[in-house]
Formats: C-alpha cells, structure tokens, sequence
C-alpha cells in the first residue's frame, strides 16, 4: 500500500504550457498535469501502459489512426507501444497513471514535452 501525498511533491514547469507533479514507487507513476490551452504533445509512443483520467477541460488525441476527444470525469487507455499524440482543447486538469513508472520523467529525459513545438503539424 503506497500513500501519495501530493503536497510534498514539487511543481515541475516542463514547458510554457505544462506543468505537473510526479508521485511514483517501484509499481506506479502517478502525474498530476495542468495544461494550457494549446499545449500540445507531439507524436510518441512508450513501453509503459497509460491511462489518462481527465478531472476538468478536454484533450484531443490522435491515436491508432483516430481522433478522439477525452474531457472532464473521462479516462482513455492508451496500450504499450502505441504512437499517440494530444493536444489541449481548453485548459486543462488530468491525471496519468503509468505502470511501471515512466524512468524518463522521472529523470527529467521527455525530450518530447520538454521541446514539444508550440502547435500540432499542418497537413
């Protein structure tokens, strides 16, 4: 049994637009994530499972070839390996889940948020 308590974990700025807190141990990665409208993820995928839980606002994700929009009081799946990106439709407030914990935000290595570009491609 793991205990989180989120006011003993600092605020990270990742970038102008996303901030979050990390809680994790050796079993789950809990990141709590606000984000401005716009922020954008770029294209990626990872080994862990995710599931993202929105608490307020709306993301819109490109995944598996689909666009799907996740908001307030909503939860998305995104399986291991699968190339995913998002986007903030309204500022936001969410909660990602990882398991195992995810070593490259916990060492502060997320080249893709932390260079992420400022909007999504244009076709």
């Amino acid at each position: 049994m793991r205990h989180f308590k989120w006011d003993e974990i600092p605020v990270e700025q990742v970038n102008d637009k996303f901030i979050r807190k990390l809680a994790w141990d050796g079993k789950v990665m809990i990141a709590w994530m606000e984000c401005k409208k716009g922020c954008y993820v770029p294209a990626h995928s990872h080994e862990n499972e995710q599931l993202t839980f929105v608490i307020s606002g709306q993301w819109r994700f490109e995944i598996d070839g689909k666009t799907i929009f996740v908001g307030a009081n909503e939860m998305l799946h995104i399986p291991s390996n699968v190339v995913h990106s998002a986007e903030a439709v309204d500022d936001l407030v969410a909660y990602d889940i990882f398991t195992p914990p995810r070593e490259d935000w916990i060492k502060g290595e997320d080249a893709y948020l932390r260079n992420a570009p400022s909007a999504p491609p244009t076709n």
